[in-house]
């Protein structure tokens, strides 16, 4: 849903929306419940990707690490979603530009873009290569470590927690497991996600504001104070944890499903075992 982008790239100086939930009635009421789902297209396209480079990234380096210790964990999710860049910048630029457009209008008069394949022709059209890649240095910034945390916290979980197959308990530990990494990631990558938008949204309208990271930081954070690295954080927490709880559950019992229950044990067990380290490990949404 778009309140996320809308409440990070907002003007101090004429705020359309006080908060989550103002965020979420005002789309509603101005632009249909259809305003809550724009620039969706661009990570329905992308996602695929994305998850098979990261699961093919993240378990390749934890072989060639050759021990499932958490700090190879950590920098096995480095690699994974430093390399995924490539994929999910272009994606998330073509969401957060479907996301502006228009705002506050139930129907826009000026639509620049028909979806988000049409907004990445026609940035590409009009900036080139370049142009599509707008915010690729914070994106990686952003993910390399994201991502390394995001693995690090659920398997430190998921060891502490001992979830094993004939646990009854099992699926929700790893729903827990799972919603507390999504939030760990993101609150240790937060403000590099809010310079993101900002870049990304830059020059929507024919007008930029910033020349590059640091001129966005030192702007923002003059003109807003440290208030605005936090823009929107409660309502990315609130999707994060279901999200990532469905997803690190759902790939996990799909791994212990095709494993067997011989290799699935050896698997969720919180010593290590040599068949960790052939592990691979889901992402976020």
């Amino acid at each position: 849903m778009c309140n996320l982008v809308r409440l990070q790239v907002q003007s101090a100086d004429k705020p359309l929306y006080r908060g989550t939930h103002h965020c979420f009635q005002s789309i509603i009421r101005q632009e249909s419940v259809l305003g809550l789902y724009k620039g969706i297209g661009s990570p329905m396209m992308g996602l695929t990707f994305i998850n098979a480079i990261v699961f093919g990234v993240q378990g390749n380096t934890m072989r060639l690490l050759g021990k499932d210790t958490p700090l190879n964990q950590f920098l096995a999710g480095a690699a994974a979603g430093a390399i995924q860049c490539v994929i999910c910048c272009p994606m998330e630029l073509a969401k957060t530009r479907m996301q502006m457009q228009g705002t506050g209008e139930k129907k826009s008069s000026r639509k620049l873009y028909k979806n988000s394949l049409d907004c990445l022709v026609r940035i590409y059209k009009k900036e080139g290569v370049r142009g599509i890649n707008r915010g690729m240095l914070s994106t990686v910034v952003r993910e390399t470590p994201g991502f390394g945390v995001y693995f690090l916290t659920y398997d430190v979980l998921t060891r502490s927690l001992g979830c094993e197959p004939d646990d009854l308990y099992m699926i929700p530990k790893l729903l827990f497991a799972g919603g507390m990494s999504g939030i760990a990631s993101w609150i240790s990558t937060y403000p590099v996600d809010v310079i993101k938008s900002r870049l990304q949204a830059d020059g929507v309208g024919g007008v930029n504001h910033y020349s590059g990271i640091m001129d966005c930081v030192q702007k923002s954070y003059q003109k807003e104070g440290w208030r605005v690295f936090t823009r929107g954080l409660t309502s990315t927490l609130l999707r994060a944890f279901p999200v990532n709880a469905t997803t690190f559950a759902t790939v996990t019992l799909f791994l212990l499903y095709m494993r067997g229950d011989e290799t699935g044990m050896k698997d969720c067990e919180p010593a290590p075992q040599p068949l960790r380290q052939q592990q691979v490990q889901p992402t976020s949404l």
